[in-house]
């Protein structure tokens, strides 16, 4: 062990005389804790959004959306999906064509609006467990009553659970309704009822087959759009536009940062005073260190003209000061990731703060553990820290050894 590592561990231990110097090292080290652990826990929670918020957004929709110009129906999909299928080759892991249309949805004590979704059950990201709450993810018109599943929130606000009948009202081939064209009535069963945290999609949506929506709103082979999944998110831009070049007109081909771009925009722009944020909580921490080690700088004067004084030169005199500094410092990183990693883990696993599904379209904070965020934080906080402590450090070795013996 070097000599001002030996100093230096002495110094700490000793508790003579150094009572409020210990006060404030606490003080000190709770501040960087506390920073380091706020700093952190924000960048994980806005990780945990941007993640939850696209993975909800792809379990319902895809990486890419194809719809019409207009919205306007699409030719026959076994027409159109082989081609694509030629041109892109491997690129692409499914097409799964739909039908969207608005529709008019009655139980026995409400009439809502709702987006009608039709979906071929055997391609849906809906047959994730974590999402359905009731009931069973069952779209299979195998009976005489077709079957629907419905959001959580939708569920609640027209007071119907699984097993429950509702009525569905349609338009017929996107006209008004007409002795010619009557609009379409069918009853559905219930069959489940799912919860993705988006309030967006459970207030709103309701899902059918697409066989049954074909025909409630007289589209015979036709189509609304596609939703696409691609191997490689990297190329989702270029895919998009090779796509859409491709397709031609009046095919729309949009990735999904354009169609939501409104919820990706809000999540960039929580990141945003994130610099500003650390560097404030930074400036703290490195304004209590610089304190610590100046009072560490008056309380120690004769101690230090007495190592002057027997040989010891400025250079082990800045040592012993910083190496007091990288102390308190990682005591207090060390001690912020414990503390945020905790935080972490009891809301990633016991969702102890909730949030307004409306507001902030997830019902809880979502929390995505990154090393890449410790160690950004603690790099910074160190490194940052240590350079602010060279001027106290500097101070201490410049006492002249007679002064500082003369010290009172």
């Amino acid at each position: 062990m070097s000599l001002a590592r030996f100093l230096t561990k002495r110094y700490l231990k000793s508790k003579k005389d150094s009572r409020f110097i210990s006060v404030i090292s606490t003080i000190t080290i709770l501040g960087i804790t506390l920073g380091v652990a706020v700093v952190i826990m924000a960048l994980t929670i806005l990780d945990g959004f941007q993640k939850v918020v696209s993975e909800k957004i792809v379990e319902f929709n895809s990486h890419i959306k194809v719809i019409s110009f207009g919205n306007r129906n699409l030719p026959d999909p076994n027409e159109v999906v082989p081609e694509i299928q030629k041109q892109f080759g491997n690129e692409f892991v499914s097409i799964q064509p739909f039908v969207s249309k608005l529709a008019i949805a009655k139980s026995r004590h409400l009439t809502e609006g709702v987006t009608l979704i039709g979906i071929d059950p055997k391609s849906s990201g809906l047959h994730n467990d974590n999402l359905i709450r009731q009931g069973a993810f069952d779209l299979n018109d195998n009976d005489s009553t077709s079957k629907i599943l419905l959001g959580e929130k939708l569920a609640e606000k027209m007071f119907v659970k699984v097993g429950d009948k509702i009525t569905v009202f349609g338009l017929r081939n996107d006209q008004a309704p007409s002795m010619d064209n009557p609009p379409s009535i069918v009853q559905f069963r219930v069959a489940g009822i799912y919860e993705s945290g988006l309030s967006e999609y459970d207030d709103l949506n309701a899902f059918i087959n697409i066989s049954t929506a074909q025909n409630i709103f007289g589209m015979g082979s036709q189509i609304s759009g596609y939703n696409i999944k691609v191997k490689d998110i990297g190329k989702l831009k270029t895919l998009s536009d090779e796509l859409q070049d491709f397709l031609g007109y009046p095919y729309y081909v949009r990735t999904i940062f354009q169609v939501h771009q409104n919820i990706f925009t809000w999540l960039d722009l929580q990141k945003k005073p994130i610099p500003i944020v650390l560097g404030l909580i930074i400036f703290v921490a490195v304004f209590n260190i610089v304190g610590t080690l100046l009072m560490l700088v008056l309380e120690r004067t004769k101690a230090i003209g007495i190592l002057r004084s027997i040989g010891g030169n400025r250079k082990l005199i800045m040592k012993i000061f910083l190496y007091h500094a990288v102390y308190l410092t990682v005591i207090g990183i060390a001690a912020g990731n414990i503390l945020a990693f905790i935080m972490s883990y009891l809301q990633e696993k016991f969702d102890i703060i909730s949030l307004p599904g409306k507001v902030y379209f997830v019902t809880k904070v979502p929390i995505a553990i990154s090393g890449d965020n410790y160690l950004l934080v603690s790099g910074v906080t160190l490194v940052v820290a240590l350079g602010a402590s060279l001027l106290p450090a500097f101070i201490a070795s410049r006492i002249k050894p007679i002064s500082a013996i003369r010290f009172d």
